[in-house]
């Protein structure tokens, strides 16, 4: 039986990736998502600490966006316990430990929990490697660990020049390099610059694969700057941070969103030290000289004072191009 919908692959890691798939799985069947493995904190961190395992933080919420199963398990696989040794540590990530035992292997692993959730697509880690990030400050200070890099720089100011992956050369899954040759579509983020959307680009030749793809590429702009990471930032900073790290990298379109968040939300998060990002004439002159499309609207979707992307709007926009030129000035 023929799948439905484009074949779509995405970039990224964290909340932010996760959140995306919801909104994917709505248009299309065909998703490949790849994730992020450098993190080394919670509990991810303390699994990959103790049983010399990838981290599976990233990789369960991507399952869990793309299952196709019952609000309960859902709600199991994100469980996190609350006394004892096991404190902290949610049952996904003890689910997904307990299958890399039984098969011995990570990516089989992976696999078979995506079969038993019957996710529609597929989740794949960036690389099989045990790999970590190591932030090259403007000051010249180099600072390891993707949990320790936001909250050093965030104490003292000293903003990330460069990120890089130890050890720096790390192969993708087969599988990845299949998908990017089939995509119709594909997507850089949203998630954090620097520790979940650009590590994936650090990869053997996945930059230059997307930059010879036939596929459209989309980047989704973060709402918010992040603390530690885009302090400042402004939409053009993020597209430079992209291209500076990923050699041969094309981007065709950019989703932005225009809506200002109002000021109860926006007090919460600039005492949190984020502040939102909004396109302007200046951002715009910028894209046009790269040769990027814009799609903007709004796109928040404001929970509990939380902020985050439409999804659903934002996979509308991407995978129908409906009326694409509606959402461009000119």
């Amino acid at each position: 039986m023929k799948k439905r919908g484009k074949n779509v692959v995405i970039f990224g890691g964290g909340t932010g990736l996760s959140i995306i798939l919801r909104g994917l799985k709505i248009y299309t069947d065909n998703i490949t998502a790849i994730v992020t493995v450098a993190d080394n904190g919670g509990g991810s961190g303390v699994l990959r600490e103790d049983l010399g395992m990838l981290p599976p933080g990233d990789i369960r919420n991507c399952i869990i966006s793309l299952a196709d199963t019952p609000p309960i398990m859902e709600q199991l696989m994100q469980h996190r316990f609350k006394e004892g040794y096991l404190k902290g540590q949610s049952f996904g990530n003890l689910f997904i430990a307990a299958m890399n035992e039984i098969h011995g292997d990570f990516e089989h692993a992976i696999k078979e929990v995506s079969n038993i959730f019957r996710i529609k697509g597929q989740v794949l880690p960036m690389t099989l490697t045990d790999t970590n990030l190591v932030a090259e400050l403007e000051s010249g200070l180099s600072i390891f660990g993707e949990d320790t890099i936001p909250e050093y720089v965030s104490k003292t100011s000293d903003r990330i020049k460069k990120i890089s992956l130890v050890p720096d050369l790390c192969n993708p899954l087969e599988e990845t390099l299949s998908s990017i040759e089939d995509a119709d579509v594909i997507i850089l983020g949203p998630g954090s610059l620097y520790t979940s959307v650009i590590p994936n680009l650090l990869i053997k030749n996945i930059s230059e694969m997307i930059g010879s793809s036939k596929a459209k590429i989309y980047y989704v702009c973060n709402l918010m700057t992040q603390p530690g990471e885009t302090d400042g930032y402004s939409i053009s900073d993020h597209v430079d941070a992209l291209f500076q790290h990923g050699d041969g990298l094309r981007i065709d379109y950019i989703v932005v969103n225009d809506e200002k968040v109002d000021e109860k939300v926006g007090k919460i998060y600039r005492q949190k030290n984020a502040t939102q990002i909004l396109i302007d004439d200046k951002q715009e002159e910028y894209l046009s000289k790269k040769n990027i499309k814009i799609i903007r609207d709004n796109f928040l979707d404001i929970e509990k004072n939380y902020i985050r992307h439409d999804a659903n709007k934002i996979s509308k926009a991407i995978l129908e191009q409906r009326k694409v030129i509606d959402f461009m000035k000119g």
